[in-house]
């Protein structure tokens, strides 16, 4: 490394070293997954067409489209049909990740930390829905929307340099009927998320919880003696026999899940667990199809 590069370009140099690797991967994931799906199409006003359907009670005379309703061979009306086209308005879709102290821990039994795999996944997700024609923004308040894969080196170079944000998106201003994913531990206190999502809803946007946890975090695999370390200003807690402590704090954990669920069912989002052992692929694609739901 030259001593005489100023400090400025040694960190651009650090992060374009760091960054590609990192698109590859999420764009691998992606594809992967644009492989098995279709496209987030909606009904609405636009030139494309999209799909035939049956008529139905309501619809006004002029949307039928009298040369496929002929081709049907059957009487009026079970034999008319509508003609749709495709809602041509990208959506916005806020994207945020956890960069929490908890989030770059990881145990022995996996080489990812929680925030390395959510970096993956909403990149990932983010250069799919790039694909689709969705427009996507990080939550920030300095954020600009990204529409094509410049502004994904962009969305991941912001990730790379995020601080501690205490485990909580920031109060951004997010766009009418959009979407939010949020990529998270989700160890927080049930009542801080409740009101996170019901200020959403407020909005509203609809949107989706992944909940990112280490294996070790879901089975509390340890035995014996073990001195446990907070990682947000908690403090440690030492257990003379980890595995005594195993059943209640599997109860602790799925409480928090079925909160999770409970507060994300109220509002009209999605939530799920996604543990970094298992492929992201799955995860991206469970959540696409989500969204495509919603």
């Amino acid at each position: 490394m030259d001593p005489a590069m100023p400090s400025g370009a040694l960190t651009a140099e650090a992060l374009g070293a760091r960054l590609p690797p990192l698109l590859v991967a999420a764009d691998r994931v992606a594809a992967t997954v644009a492989q098995g799906v279709h496209g987030r199409r909606r009904v609405g006003q636009g030139d494309s067409f999209w799909q035939f359907r049956r008529f139905a009670l309501g619809d006004p005379l002029t949307r039928v489209d009298w040369r496929q309703s002929a081709k049907s061979g059957r009487g009026a009306p079970d034999g008319w049909f509508v003609r749709e086209t495709e809602w041509e308005a990208a959506q916005t879709v806020c994207l945020w990740r956890d960069a929490s102290a908890s989030m770059r821990w990881r145990s022995r039994q996996v080489p990812v930390e929680k925030r390395e795999r959510a970096n993956l996944l909403l990149l990932a997700l983010a250069s799919l829905l790039l694909r689709g024609g969705e427009r996507v923004t990080a939550m920030r308040p300095d954020a600009r929307p990204v529409t094509n894969r410049s502004g994904l080196d962009r969305m991941a170079a912001e990730l790379d340099a995020a601080d501690d944000d205490g485990g909580l998106p920031p109060a951004v201003r997010l766009p009418r009927f959009g979407s939010v994913v949020l990529f998270s531990d989700f160890l927080l206190p049930l009542e801080d998320i409740r009101t996170l999502i019901g200020r959403f809803a407020a909005v509203p946007v609809t949107g989706y919880l992944l909940q990112i946890l280490d294996p070790a975090e879901t089975a509390l695999p340890y035995r014996g003696r073990i001195r446990f370390r907070g990682l947000e200003h908690d403090g440690d807690t030492l257990i003379p026999r980890a595995e005594s402590v195993r059943e209640a704090y599997a109860v602790r954990l799925k409480a928090q899940q079925d909160g999770l669920a409970a507060i994300c069912s109220a509002a009209g989002f999605g939530f799920g667990v996604h543990r970094t052992d298992r492929p992201p692929e799955l995860a991206l694609l469970t959540l696409y199809q989500a969204l495509a739901a919603q």
